[in-house]
């Protein structure tokens, strides 16, 4: 079963939801996606399950967990997580919080063969999306797609 994950950054200031729809339609159509993982740090991961979800009526065999870098303590972060569909992985709970979302999606990569994202400018986005491509994870950049 092919697996596919996300990294896009923290705040986004554009439309994406359908380049990501398009993206993630892809993976499930031409690359026999059945399983995604997704953060839950900030607005690139909101869009992702929202979509996600939509995609789930259409698609109902696909499969996607909200992966936690903790459990998350403000009300903001939890309004969109999906209880029924988080994993925490094994041992980041002994980690601490400033190197937990690393740990998570270093998880994310090393599970996952494809990976889309959202990159506009460097920071942890970019990072984790070259860490991807050095892994041999097959990437999409969102930004390359034209509709």
């Amino acid at each position: 079963m092919a697996i596919c994950t996300f990294f896009g950054h923290r705040r986004i200031y554009e439309p994406i939801d359908n380049e990501l729809m398009l993206a993630i339609t892809d993976m499930i159509v031409k690359n026999n996606v059945k399983r995604f993982y997704v953060g839950n740090h900030g607005d690139f991961d909101k869009h992702v399950l929202l979509c996600l979800k939509k995609l789930k009526l259409l698609f109902p065999d696909i499969e996607y967990f909200v992966v936690l870098a903790y459990m998350p303590t403000s009300s903001k972060r939890e309004m969109y997580v999906d209880r029924e569909n988080t994993v925490i992985p094994e041992g980041i709970e002994d980690t601490i919080p400033k190197f937990a979302i690393i740990k998570r999606n270093n998880w994310m990569i090393d599970r996952s063969d494809y990976v889309i994202t959202y990159v506009s400018h460097s920071g942890g986005a970019a990072r984790f999306k070259e860490l991807s491509k050095k892994k041999g994870k097959r990437v999409v950049d969102l930004k390359d797609i034209d509709i």
